[in-house]
């Protein structure tokens, strides 16, 4: 006979260990910390072509506030949206409709965050830092997330602003100021976010009908989406440029900003001119869409990176 006292006590640990690193992995969950990673990385590229010299040590303090009101945002975000991720398959095993999280706790977690953040940014940088740092997060909240998301099919290219204020923020940090170079960079990103959304819209766009949200795609269908997700990145290629056209940045970035650009082109292009049926349906399950929001996600990342190399190298030569 197995002795079930012993198994019993030898498997408890090992199951509280379990739970606890699945609680630890819901929390950080809340923060989206994917999206975060891209708000963190353009708002630090904001900060390294800031003329002017911060601290390292403030400097730190500063990208660290701007990754916690990202995340304060997702947890926020996930608190009111968690009526319509319980019915998404993309969204429905995040911590709130999975149960996992309270409601209550998760909307706690996300305003102490973002009060938090704010403050730390005020107290350790600048309050002009702070100032945008509050205003990019009510925004987000009460702008994209409360007013817009669930009203227009424009959601996401009104709203697109609230993710484009981190480069803003990071120059802001240094300079403790807002000039044009650093709203270029914010118009970079705000006129990115329609064609990179809207092809994440057309792969998910049964989720979004069945929870009711009038993302692009439930709203014109596929085949005007796949119109805006060109036209929107034919505006991107320039205003991509502009840094460059205005002075901002050498020849470097001029490379990297046109041939990211044409491949884009090129990854949206295939998008509209994907297989669809009378009603605008894929009939590649949407292949060009996935491989354009991939595609979209690495450009930025890319692009922005080769503002910082260009900045560096313009001041070693």
């Amino acid at each position: 006979m197995p002795n079930i006292v012993g198994e019993e006590a030898a498997s408890a640990p090992m199951h509280s260990a379990s739970r606890h690193y699945s609680e630890v992995r819901d929390w950080i969950a809340l923060l989206k910390p994917r999206v975060m990673s891209l708000v963190v990385f353009s708002g630090l590229i904001g900060l390294l072509v800031a003329p002017g010299h911060l601290h390292p040590v403030l400097a730190f303090a500063a990208v660290l506030c701007i990754a916690i009101a990202a995340g304060a945002c997702g947890a926020i975000n996930m608190w009111y949206d968690r009526d319509i991720d319980a019915v998404m398959r993309r969204t429905r095993g995040r911590p709130i409709p999975a149960g996992r999280i309270e409601p209550g706790a998760a909307l706690g977690f996300g305003i102490t965050l973002a009060v938090g953040s704010v403050l730390v940014m005020g107290l350790a940088v600048n309050p002009v830092a702070a100032g945008v740092l509050a205003l990019s997060i009510a925004f987000y909240v009460f702008v994209y997330t409360m007013w817009l998301k669930r009203r227009t099919s424009q959601n996401i290219v009104i709203g697109g602003a609230a993710g484009a204020f981190p480069p803003l923020i990071g120059w802001a940090a240094v300079t403790g100021s807002v000039d044009l170079f650093p709203l270029v960079l914010f118009a970079i990103i705000f006129v990115w976010t329609p064609p990179h959304f809207w092809s994440l819209a057309l792969f998910a766009n049964d989720d979004y009908r069945r929870a009711k949200v009038p993302m692009l795609p439930v709203v014109a269908g596929g085949k005007e989406t796949r119109r805006q997700i060109v036209i929107y990145t034919l505006v991107l290629v320039p205003v991509s440029l502009a840094p460059w056209l205005l002075g901002f940045s050498g020849p470097v970035y001029a490379v990297a900003a046109a041939v990211l650009g044409a491949g884009f082109l090129v990854s949206v292009w295939r998008v509209a001119n994907d297989r669809q049926d009378a009603t605008g349906v894929s009939l590649t399950n949407d292949a060009p869409a996935r491989a354009a929001f991939k595609f979209s996600i690495a450009y930025l990342f890319v692009l922005f990176a080769a503002l910082a190399i260009d900045h560096f190298v313009s001041r070693t030569f």
